[in-house]
């Protein structure tokens, strides 16, 4: 079993500036691929982006590329998304996600992740 728990989330201005955290469980955590969604109101839960363990490979949604970058502190069981220049549309509960197997289902899609936070609210004013 994995826990996750984001922190991190807020209320700020647009152009402003979060950083999201996302601690794990588990003793392997160097291993598991990680992700981020978000669900804004009365939308689908959306990829936001992603990172592997093997290669180190980074993905990202279009609609964040070049504003938004994830990474990963194994040392601390933890994955972060940095997040700059937010727009309001960028407002949503964000969500990480974990796949200790580091299957190979494609980056984007939840089902390659079974196990999800709790989720942290980003609130971008405008």
């Amino acid at each position: 079993q994995v826990q996750l728990v984001e922190s991190g989330g807020g209320l700020v201005q647009t152009g402003g500036s979060l950083r999201l955290s996302c601690a794990a469980s588990g003793r392997t955590f160097s291993r598991y691929d990680m992700g981020w969604f978000r669900r804004a109101p009365g939308k689908e839960r959306e990829f936001v982006a992603a990172i592997r363990w093997r290669s180190g490979s980074v993905y990202y949604a279009d609609s964040v590329k070049d504003r938004f970058t994830i990474s990963r502190d194994n040392a601390k069981n933890t994955v972060y998304l940095q997040m700059n220049s937010l727009k309001p549309e960028d407002t949503a509960v964000y969500y990480c996600a974990a796949d200790p197997l580091s299957t190979s289902g494609t980056y984007y899609a939840a089902w390659k992740y079974d196990y999800w936070g709790q989720g942290t609210q980003v609130t971008v004013s405008s």
